[in-house]
């Protein structure tokens, strides 16, 4: 079991508009850690696969690790309207500006690898190493494409579904009745009752269509990245991923054999490893 890390309690810090709430752990070099918009910083997600909060004690070992809440989700707030990967993009460059951060490291799984890839290619030079884990499937500009038709059936229903059902995907397997327990409990006790089916909402409206960035845009990253996949992972498969990291400057793949979409100790090991050389 990994040595507990010093963890300091949750603060908010004014950036791009709206105030961020953090965590923050251990000591060194900054690590800012993206996670997916439907997990926060709550302790709760400590007891699943596709959360940070999951392998923050073992990161925190290394560095010094600042992990928020996404706009929207947990602790912060959204003044409304919709949240595009850009948005969030930009709120990782002014949250680095207003930690007065000196070009950090940045990992993101899901939806947080999307986020931190596309803040390299908004703000390039504000980081100085990336990992992509398993978040590059709206880079495929196809809106049919089978992850996102997968991740329609998942929130709305069925492959064609143009809004969430956050109800119906609460029903459809233990796994994901489990899932949305966590929300419930996790974003309705930050944001009010309710608010866990606003999340769902609006990551859907997010992760269901091509972000509009493309493999040409890749170019444009400067820091080294890494491109992180499982090997049974039906969001982001190898075939992808491979195109991505073929697409930077200063691009690395790795993939975890007998891994699906999860944050793994392979995985975080592989992470700790990759930066350590960057």
């Amino acid at each position: 079991m990994a040595t507990q890390a010093r963890q300091h309690s949750g603060r908010c810090v004014r950036a791009n508009g709206i105030d961020i709430y953090y965590v923050e752990a251990g000591q060194g070099e900054p690590l800012l850690l993206l996670d997916n918009a439907m997990v926060s910083t709550n302790p709760i997600w400590a007891s699943v696969p596709f959360a940070y909060a999951s392998s923050l004690g073992t990161l925190a070992e290394h560095f010094r690790v600042i992990v928020p809440d996404t706009r929207g989700s947990g602790k912060s707030v959204h003044p409304g309207g919709p949240i595009t990967s850009a948005l969030l993009a930009d709120d990782v460059a002014a949250l680095i500006d207003a930690l007065d951060l000196d070009r950090p490291l940045v990992c993101g799984f899901s939806d947080g690898g999307e986020t931190a890839t596309l803040a390299g290619i908004r703000h390039p030079g504000s980081v100085r190493a990336i990992v992509n884990h398993a978040g590059y499937d709206l880079f495929n500009p196809d809106p049919h494409a089978p992850a996102i038709a997968m991740t329609r059936q998942m929130l709305g229903g069925s492959a064609h579904a143009t809004q969430a059902d956050p109800e119906l995907a609460a029903s459809r397997s233990p796994e994901m009745r489990s899932m949305f327990e966590l929300m419930k409990s996790d974003h309705d006790s930050a944001q009010g009752t309710g608010h866990w089916k606003t999340v769902v909402a609006q990551t859907f409206d997010r992760i269901t269509q091509p972000h509009g960035y493309t493999l040409d845009d890749l170019h444009t990253i400067t820091a080294p990245t890494l491109i992180l996949t499982g090997d049974r992972d039906p969001f982001c498969p190898v075939e992808e991923g491979a195109a991505i990291c073929g697409a930077l400057r200063a691009g690395q793949l790795a993939v975890l054999p007998d891994t699906a979409h999860q944050i793994t100790p392979a995985a975080v090991q592989t992470m700790i490893d990759f930066l350590g050389r960057s």
